[in-house]
């Protein structure tokens, strides 16, 4: 890449993807290999003067899973430099209060954690070391954050278990969470580490500790006047069983911790206003919210700085919102919000009012931070690519890189089309289609439904690799959003509170019958489905209720919600989606009558269960219980493990290997060259 490439070329090269082509080139459709040249935008750090943006860039093209570059460009000029040098991996730039530096994590000096550079990327320098933990901390947020004078850094990291791993013969285990997160590999157990706050003061070029205790400290950000840091914790008296975030801030001088807000519900995410009197932060109202999920919709609420006045701004926007932010001048906020499918931009007044839509493209927002002058840099995913690097300014937006121009070159993009249609009980529900790339209206195309997780997300029109291959193999995938969907409104994600596969394998069900209505061309002999998470529980569950597909694949699947309930790492998940434990108000009961497992009999459907191995979110125990009932009444099954993977499959090799192999396993059912059937 040339580090002097200038942006106005950029701009013009992204400007024309899809429309214009090198001369001779030919264009293909997607294929699973594409995987490993696909390069994605994640963080977004926009310099405060907005002069310059620093960026993650995660790519795939070295064995084992993706890894995130950072780099750095100058908006005017389109230069770009690379923290951490060639080779060097980083992630995580925060920039100076006067923009001159930027800190991150990565690697310099021969050593890994805490690193400063200048605003070029030059000069790093190592400064500290940074250890995680494998235990679940949902949501958390900043991890770096600068004082106001730009001489200290204040970051979280872990420090030695209070109580260590029992590793003995036998093990004890006494702690609630003794399961770590799905993402951490072969480790059995939760490491028992505390995340803290750390300070690095560059003048005394030392490190001290500033929080301690048997609490995990995270989302950090450091007060405009200096005195504090506030953060989020759980301090409740069992934090192992009761998931419950509040405000907290401590003392920069002396460690002492005072709590801003101590309520039943959750909060998330604080960010200090500007003049450093108050505190906008995500949060909820309900008293019982999940470690894993929630079905309530996060909101933005400001609480003076001394923990009175909290209040609810994000409540006339009936939608789920996430990354608030403040503009400089302290009068608004900024925060994204989840819309049918979409993920936009919004800015809301302090003082009240309606709410302002600053980007609101089809597509899905990603990162995103804004200068003082009111400039937003921003990662998104539209429909024609993966993610890239945008900027907006005074209106107007342009594209600052072009990342993935040459394979898109190369490859034809499928159409994808949005409808809505009435389910079973007349509520509306949309779906997203998308095309087969040489679709022929007089031909019949099989259709692939692909369910997501959450199972409190969406899914839009954002490009999808996995679609775009398989509209390539000539099929159409379908994608619901079900009841229990966010970005319709809290009414209908709480649709499925104590109906889980019910209403909304019916509204998936029904998407496939308006699918087949509105295209004709697809074929209704050739329906095939799969999901992840919860996704893969909705597929195993309608491949006991019907036989109309002729393949399933479901991934990191739960089939017996009781036996879940008991072995996943957290244990609340399920008592938010059915409003109890299971041992309370007969649940265990309703979570038996919708278990998948216990219709297995019904099953005609040949299907591949996938699953990582060392998945703690989903046990792959989940897998093994299906795969057997289903060889027991006689179905074609197949269960494919994957070392080293826990919830959802990360290793690009294997992200190829499994998109090839669900092509076999549909061709197999489909008919092998049947990608698309005259009509007659």
């Amino acid at each position: 890449m040339n580090p002097r490439a200038c942006a106005a070329v950029v701009a013009a090269v992204v400007a024309v993807i899809g429309t214009s082509r090198p001369v001779g080139a030919q264009i293909q459709p997607f294929q699973g290999p594409d995987l490993y040249r696909l390069q994605t935008v994640g963080d977004v750090q926009i310099s405060p003067d907005g002069q310059r943006v620093a960026y993650s860039v995660r790519k795939s093209d070295r064995p084992g899973r993706p890894y995130s570059e950072v780099w750095v460009m100058e908006t005017a000029s389109g230069e770009v430099s690379k923290l951490g040098g060639e080779g060097g991996v980083a992630s995580g730039p925060r920039w100076s209060p006067d923009g001159r530096e930027i800190a991150y994590i990565g690697v310099a000096e021969g050593q890994a954690g805490l690193v400063v550079a200048r605003a070029d990327g030059s000069s790093a320098k190592f400064l500290a070391p940074i250890t995680g933990t494998n235990h679940p901390l949902p949501s958390a947020g900043e991890r770096i954050t600068w004082s106001p004078d730009g001489n200290r850094i204040a970051f979280v990291s872990a420090t030695k278990a209070p109580v260590d791993v029992d590793n003995g013969d036998p093990i004890v285990i006494t702690r609630y969470l003794y399961k770590p997160t799905a993402s951490e590999g072969m480790t059995r157990f939760n490491d028992n580490r505390r995340v803290h706050i750390f300070i690095f003061d560059r003048l005394a070029n030392r490190v001290h500790q500033l929080t301690s205790g048997r609490y995990y400290e995270h989302s950090i950000d450091w007060s405009p006047r200096g005195d504090e840091i506030v953060f989020i914790s759980n301090h409740e008296p069992d934090p192992d069983r009761t998931f419950n975030y509040d405000i907290h801030a401590v003392r920069v001088e002396n460690g002492e911790v005072r709590r801003v807000t101590d309520t039943a519900s959750a909060e998330y995410q604080p960010k200090w206003s500007p003049d450093g009197r108050s505190i906008a932060y995500l949060g909820t109202r309900r008293s019982f919210t999940s470690s894993e999920t929630t079905m309530e919709d996060t909101h933005v609420w400001v609480v003076d700085a001394d923990g009175r006045n909290r209040r609810e701004l994000g409540g006339s926007v009936d939608n789920r919102q996430r990354n608030v932010r403040w503009a400089a001048d302290g009068q608004s906020l900024y925060f994204t919000v989840q819309a049918r499918g979409n993920v936009h931009l919004f800015r809301l007044p302090v003082s009240g009012g309606s709410p302002q839509m600053l980007v609101i493209d089809r597509g899905r927002l990603g990162a995103w931070s804004v200068a003082n002058d009111g400039a937003i840099a921003y990662a998104f995913t539209p429909p024609s690519g993966p993610t890239e690097l945008y900027m907006r300014h005074e209106g107007l937006s342009r594209t600052l890189t072009s990342l993935n121009a040459e394979l898109l070159a190369e490859r034809a993009v499928a159409e994808v089309e949005a409808f809505t249609f009435s389910s079973f009980d007349r509520r509306p529900i949309e779906a997203f289609l998308t095309k087969p790339v040489d679709l022929n209206p007089a031909s019949r195309h099989p259709l692939v439904v692909v369910i997501h997780g959450g199972p409190h997300g969406q899914q839009g029109a954002a490009f999808n690799a996995k679609a775009q291959v398989y509209a390539g193999h000539g099929w159409a995938t379908l994608m619901v959003n079900y009841r229990g969907s966010t970005g319709y409104g809290q009414e209908l994600t709480d649709a499925i509170f104590k109906d889980q596969n019910g209403g909304e394998a019916k509204d998936v069900l029904a998407g496939v019958d308006a699918a087949l209505d509105r295209y004709r061309w697809l074929d209704a002999d050739r329906l095939a489905i799969e999901g992840g998470s919860y996704g893969g529980q909705l597929t195993n569950w309608i491949i006991t209720q019907t036989d109309r597909f002729k393949a399933a694949i479901p991934r990191s699947s739960i089939s017996n919600l009781v036996s879940f309930n008991y072995m996943a790492y957290y244990h609340d998940y399920l008592a938010v989606e059915f409003g109890a434990y299971p041992h309370e108000e007969d649940i265990v009961d309703l979570l038996w009558e919708r278990s998948p497992i216990r219709y297995a009999r019904n099953v005609t459907t040949p299907t591949m269960l996938v699953h990582g191995e060392n998945d703690n979110d989903v046990p792959i125990a989940e897998a093994e219980q299906f795969y057997i009932a289903l060889r027991d009444v006689g179905v074609d099954a197949v269960m494919v493990r994957y070392p080293r993977e826990g919830h959802g499959i990360r290793e690009t090799a294997h992200q190829v290997d499994l998109l090839e192999r669900s092509i076999t396993w549909y061709e197999r059912y489909f008919g092998r060259r049947a990608a698309t059937t005259t009509l007659r």
